[in-house]
């Protein structure tokens, strides 16, 4: 909490540690911004003076299209998209343009274009974000070539990503052909930050709030000129920055009031539960707390929110039960207009019945360009730091990302370390993650109780496996397997969406952890465990330099398309993903001190490396989906040896009067093949002389160890050890099948009962004809089973090693556990008769191996 003593300029009233934002750190004062932004614009554009009187407007005012039309002016429906203030003031043909075309015009055209990929086909207009109204990734694509094809303006995937309005994408096109740009630019309404009318705050007019820099609004808060662009082809840096600023600056325009009564919350506002991360924090708020939650879900009314809900929990494997309904309450809400697109009264009926604000909402897409990712993700806090401050003081606990720190060379990333320079930031995501915490530090000023949740990459779910398919993490990890190789990084910030939810959870119900920042990354994964994990099961991996690995991906992948993977695809298509992926590979291990104590404190799971067993469900789901690709017997034996047997074979029933030999080979593509499925390869030769005078070849063959896990053989006192299956062909292309069983029975000879094989054998498609006992002889069982074991020769001396030592840990336990199962079984009857005995018996001595495993890898 706060150190005592520590308040601000602006209220005094407020006990908090003192916290600059980057930019103000940067610049010699408030009032120099403009200085700040002629040193990323190389030189200076000339300003015009303001000209005299309270609402005249300044020449560069860089006005974010933010929520259209006043607080006071609220649509009748959540679902209607944001207000258009109309095309741009007619100008006159541009000479030598194409067609005599002006800005204005083939922006509209852009416009009506783009209206075709929208839901419904709204009449898109030419200040309308084409994302926030619906367009896709895929859509874009599809847009640039229609583009092309209908109305002759070539722009690239790139211009419609860094600004989706159709003025913008217009403007670049005539950039990029050297024509005029220059526009009479729309005036629109600025986003409300509407005052509440209670005495505490009625003192503190939202005209009178101080600005950040000469860009701020104008003394009437609902109307502002956006900048008229005057450069041949925009620099995004500077109309970047220029933007963050102008918004920025709307933080000042809250009201002033005092920090939330640190009490745990009974009602809870919660958005963006139909994502990935909200939907998982929506059941973890209802399982730590009593707490109601209402949620907030973009849809035309509170039904359809309501159904939208149930659909994206669902999706995520969570549950909709009568129980989660009676404790959640849906609201159609659109988090990107003025108070959030409600009617008055159930806006004044949150600001009294909330007592806790969650933000999980968020556009996320690393190819969009901050002015088309703003609305969601920095104008939408600040509607809710609006909302919290209003009546009864709520605090805020805002979901932001370590990507504020994607700065390329940053050196630490710990949870109150200064974030990444704005301007070093490339990824319009990025800048708004950034951009939203800067403002709501600078709530923080004016008494919000605001907490940063920091997740890294956010993988799959532990136990269910539901993963995100749009997270950067699944592309990488469905890349990494695909096409075995991986780019050199220093540390991957990865953490199991379920952890993140729980620990996020416990921070908003404990009041002492509020107001603080929060790094929930787990423990980050290296190169070297990712690359010894991915050997160990059986996926020989090759490390590149990234650039290089980025452009052999880009090759193999358009020789070979992955439909799943179009989306990282495009991603590292992009120049802007290039500086984006140095960030990533080479920025330093996310501290979280903090996060730790906390966990510690709570006796919630302290943070583990998301590794191969953490992963190993969300794995499967993807490889399922076809992402990912699971080791196969295409891919070369992990691990193989012998196995040779001899004994004797007749007619069922009858004497056992032929002898019978295998000489067999087992092996296995990946240790998650034997822990998971508990199958073993088979290939080699079965001779009996029954069947043919010359030896049959293994086709196709199996061996499953433990198949039936705790339930007898044939309802006897025989329980199964290993099942053999094999396809058999002869030379003259006769099909045999043979059947192989290694039982245990209590107070039996150990040693003869894990080398002894009950076979059956029969022709393909008929009963079993023949039946005997084959068995390993003692002295070729070591050799071949434990000293002769080959491992992939690619490994290091050192991995093989570790391939042999887990094998032989895993399949002795296994075997074991096999061999207890019997007297276990005999036990429990004698001493025990509930049913559930043997199993309880068995997950104990599990645990205890489990626990053996994890003390011998850290002793490593």
């Amino acid at each position: 909490m706060p150190e005592a003593g520590s308040g601000t300029s602006r209220n005094r009233s407020v006990d908090r540690r003192p916290e600059e934002e980057v930019i103000e750190r940067r610049v010699p004062g408030r009032a120099q911004a403009s200085d700040l932004l002629a040193r990323f614009r190389g030189t200076a554009s000339p300003t015009v003076p303001p000209q005299p009187g309270p609402t005249a407007p300044r020449a560069e005012a860089p006005v974010p299209p933010a929520h259209p039309g006043p607080s006071t002016q609220r649509p009748a429906t959540a679902a209607t998209p944001p207000a258009d203030p109309g095309p741009a003031a007619p100008e006159p043909a541009v000479a030598g343009s194409a067609g005599g075309r002006g800005v204005a015009e083939v922006a509209a055209e852009i416009a009506a274009r783009a209206a075709r990929f929208l839901p419904g086909s709204p009449a898109a207009g030419t200040e309308t974000d084409l994302f926030d109204a619906g367009l896709s990734s895929v859509d874009a694509v599809e847009l640039v070539a229609v583009l092309a094809r209908e109305i002759d303006v070539e722009v690239t995937l790139d211009d419609v990503f860094a600004d989706a309005r159709p003025r913008r994408i217009a403007q670049r096109w005539a950039a990029a052909a050297g024509l005029p740009t220059t526009v009479q630019e729309p005036t629109v309404q600025a986003p409300s930050v509407q005052a509440p009318t209670t005495p505490a705050t009625a003192a503190a007019p939202l005209a009178a709030a101080p600005a950040l820099s000469p860009h701020a609004p104008s003394a009437d808060p609902s109307r502002v000129i956006e900048p008229v662009v005057v450069r041949g082809r925009p620099d995004e840096v500077n109309e970047d920055l220029e933007m963050i600023l102008a918004d920025l600056a709307l933080a000042d325009r809250l009201p002033f009031g005092r920090q939330a009564d640190p009490v745990p919350p009974r009602r809870i506002l919660l958005t963006g539960a139909t994502g990935y991360l909200g939907s998982h924090l929506l059941l973890d708020l209802l399982r730590q707390g009593d707490a109601e939650v209402v949620c907030l879900v973009r849809a035309a009314d509170d039904a359809a929110a309501e159904r939208r809900l149930a659909e994206a929990l669902a999706s995520f494997d969570q549950p909709w039960t009568a129980e989660v309904r009676r404790r959640v309450t849906v609201l159609a809400a659109d988090l990107r207009r003025p108070r959030l697109g409600l009617p008055d009264q159930v806006w004044e009926g949150l600001t009294r019945e909330i007592d806790s604000i969650v933000n999980v909402a968020a556009a996320v897409d690393f190819l969009r360009g901050y002015p088309s990712l703003r609305q969601t993700n920095v104008l939408g806090p600040l509607v809710l730091a609006e909302l919290a401050m209003t009546g009864r003081a709520k605090p805020l606990h805002h979901v932001s990302s370590v990507a504020v720190f994607n700065e390329v060379g940053i050196e630490k990333m710990g949870e109150d370390d200064p974030v990444a320079h704005i301007d070093r930031l490339f990824a319009g995501y990025d800048k708004s993650k950034w951009a939203a915490e800067a403002v709501l530090r600078r709530a923080r000023e004016h008494g919000l109780t605001a907490t940063f949740l920091r997740p890294g990459a956010i993988g799959g779910h532990t136990r269910t496996g539901v993963y995100n398919p749009r997270d950067l993490s699944t592309g990488l990890i469905g890349a990494f397997s695909r096409y075995r190789a991986v780019p050199a990084f220093k540390f991957m910030n990865l953490a199991p969406v379920d952890w993140i939810s729980k620990v996020a959870a416990a921070v908003v119900f404990d009041p002492r952890a509020w107001g603080q920042n929060y790094n929930l990354t787990g423990r980050a994964e290296t190169l070297p465990e990712l690359v010894k994990d991915m050997k160990l099961a059986g996926m020989n991996v090759r490390v590149a330099n990234w650039r290089d690995w980025r452009d052999d991906l880009l090759r193999r992948h358009a020789a070979e398309p992955v439909p799943e993977l179009d989306f990282l695809i495009r991603i590292l298509r992009s120049p802007t993903a290039m500086k984006l992926f140095e960030a990533l590979m080479f920025g330093p291990e996310a501290g979280s001190e903090r996060t730790e104590r906390f966990v510690m404190r709570h006796r919630l799971p302290m943070a583990e490396r998301y590794g191969a067993q953490a992963q190993l469900k969300a794995f499967e789901r993807m490889a399922k989906d076809g992402v990912a690709r699971l080791p196969s017997r295409e891919d070369p034996p992990y691990l193989s040896f012998r196995e040779r047997t001899k004994g004797h074979v007749g007619p069922v029933g009858q004497d056992r009067d032929t002898k019978c030999r295998m000489a067999l080979t087992l092996s296995i593509a990946s240790m998650y093949q034997v822990v998971r499925h508990r199958k073993i390869d088979v290939r080699g030769e079965v001779t009996c002389e029954r069947l043919h005078p010359r030896p049959l070849k293994v086709e196709a063959g199996e061996i499953w160890v433990r198949p039936d896990e705790g339930v007898p053989l044939r309802h006897g006192s025989d329980h199964p050890l290993l099942r053999y299956r094999l396809v058999l062909v002869d030379q003259d292309g006769g099909r045999w099948w043979l059947e192989g069983w290694k039982t245990a029975r209590a107070n039996r000879d150990f040693w003869k009962q894990t080398r002894t094989i009950d076979v059956t054998l029969g022709r393909e498609g008929e009963p079993a004809s023949l039946a005997g006992v084959v068995k390993v002889p003692g002295k070729s069982y070591v050799p071949d089973q434990i000293d002769g074991i080959r491992v992939d020769p690619r490994l290091s001396s050192q991995e093989q090693r570790l391939a042999k030592t887990a094998w032989l840990a895993w399949f002795f336990v296994q075997v074991g556990m096999g061999l207890a199962e019997p007297s276990l079984r005999v036990a429990a009857e004698l001493m025990d008769l509930r049913r559930d005995a043997i199993d309880r018996d068995k997950d104990k001595l599990q645990r205890r191996i489990r626990k053996l495993m994890i003390k011998r890898e850290q002793t490593r």
